[in-house]
């Protein structure tokens, strides 16, 4: 009887023996890693990892004995961690909507996202005890640079009747929660002022999905002269006209209006980021680039769920449209120098599972035409400097915590052999993309009819 109280446990503790490496000091030699300074790839002598951080980069190690060795062919490469600053964890069955945090966390792990900013959430409290399990090492995953709730609409049960100090007393509490930024959704001009100034005092950063004007929306214009760091999908300005909404103009909008490229200006003046998300709107499109299956993502689903989500892809011409102007704005942006970060925004309704999505959100950056190696930055440093956190994770160099992936394949020769993840290296420690992978199988959504009931 015993023994059968027991084995969930044990399993569950051997599950994790098996996939965690639990070395922090590493030696990686052979192969190629990534400098983000020069773009270039660079021939890796060795590259020393302890207590969790880049000690050394391309040099020997003449003594290797407590070292774990990872011995590297000619064909493999080294990229920082990738940064997914809009990375829901939310999926959505049977019409209810949760914050997923068995399957997502190694899914994304798996896929050499190192670091998630989840872009709003809708169950805080089950991302707060998620980012502290993985930080104890309880639960295998990413780092959850958490985002709290939501401060708008977006929010379940948001109060329309929120005030300025409503906003500073949340900012205050999840800022000692220990979160990494804010996101704004749905939100008034005045409530969005009282959260830049009170997020700025705890030195955290606040981003955006905003709206044109339209009523009592805040435009990304309006938004800048407050002091927002990022905005999330659109560039906004005097092009979005207060009389009707974001979509309904940006579906129409002309990239080469004069009053996109002042907009672009305002954001390179003030250092902000623009968090392109360039593929969101395609999943809802009737075009199929970007959006191949090179993996069998299905296969993480519960059986119950699975079968709830044989046709899921919603076909919105209107987002197929605002797809086609954003190519042509945000390749017009990256050329006037704006600064953009990789986000993904794709909350799964059991097709496209989000850690997946940044190599599809990479390859539609490049097939803009920003080459390969700023691509690559886009995915890495940027993400970390959008953070505030460039001074210790997005590239490979001396002191800073090592988060790597390894993959076959040059992405500077094709941008796609980031999908070709072999090893995954978060604080120096190891796992294998393939472990992580076959772990999360038939974790993701309900297992009945009356699972996941509200």
């Amino acid at each position: 009887m015993r023994s059968n109280i027991f084995r969930p446990f044990f399993w569950a503790v051997f599950l994790l023996v098996s996939i965690h490496g639990f070395s922090q000091d590493l030696y990686i030699t052979g192969g190629h890693y990534f400098d983000t300074e020069t773009g270039q790839m660079v021939a890796n002598r060795g590259i020393i990892i302890k207590s969790g951080k880049f000690v050394s980069v391309n040099s020997n190690l003449r003594n290797a004995r407590g070292f774990e060795r990872i011995r590297l062919s000619n064909n493999q490469y080294i990229l920082p961690g990738i940064f997914d600053l809009h990375a829901h964890y939310r999926v959505t069955f049977n019409k209810v909507r949760k914050d997923e945090v068995e399957a997502n966390p190694l899914i994304f792990l798996a896929n050499g996202v190192t670091s998630t900013f989840p872009g709003g959430e809708i169950e805080p409290e089950v991302m707060l005890e998620a980012r502290r399990a993985i930080n104890r090492g309880e639960k295998i995953g990413p780092r959850i640079h958490s985002s709290g709730p939501y401060f708008g609409t977006a929010l379940p049960g948001w109060d329309p009747n929120t005030t300025v100090q409503d906003v500073y007393k949340a900012v205050d509490k999840w800022a000692e929660l220990g979160v990494a930024g804010f996101k704004a959704k749905g939100i008034t001009p005045e409530l969005l002022k009282a959260l830049i100034e009170r997020a700025h005092k705890h030195g955290l950063t606040v981003t955006g999905h905003l709206g044109s004007g339209f009523r009592n929306t805040v435009n990304p214009r309006d938004a800048i002269e407050m002091g927002i760091d990022r905005i999330e999908h659109f560039l906004g300005g005097d092009a979005l006209t207060n009389d009707k909404s974001a979509y309904a103009s940006l579906q129409n909008l002309d990239p080469d209006d004069p009053r996109v490229d002042k907009q672009i200006d305002l954001f390179i003046n003030n250092n902000v980021y623009l968090d392109a998300t360039l593929t969101a709107y395609g999943y809802y499109g009737h075009r199929e680039e970007f959006y191949d299956y090179w993996h069998n993502e299905r296969k993480y689903l519960t059986d119950y769920s699975e079968e709830l989500t044989t046709n899921t892809r919603q076909k919105l011409d209107m987002f197929q449209k605002i797809f086609d102007v954003k190519k042509k704005t945000v390749k017009k942006y990256f050329d006037k120098g704006g600064k953009i970060s990789l986000g993904t925004d794709h909350p799964s309704v059991g097709e496209y599972i989000a850690g997946f999505s940044s190599h599809r959100e990479m390859e539609a950056l490049n097939s803009i035409g920003i080459p390969n190696a700023d691509v690559i930055r886009i995915a890495t440093i940027n993400g970390a400097q959008a953070l505030r956190m460039g001074d210790k994770l997005g590239s490979i160099a001396v002191g800073k915590l090592a988060d790597v992936f390894i993959v076959n394949g040059n992405p500077l020769d094709d941008i796609k052999n980031t999908r070709n993840v072999v090893k995954v290296v978060k604080g120096g420690e190891a796992f294998d993309s393939k472990t992580l992978l076959k772990s999360a199988e038939k974790k993701m959504g309900p297992k009945n009819e009356t699972d996941w009931k509200e």
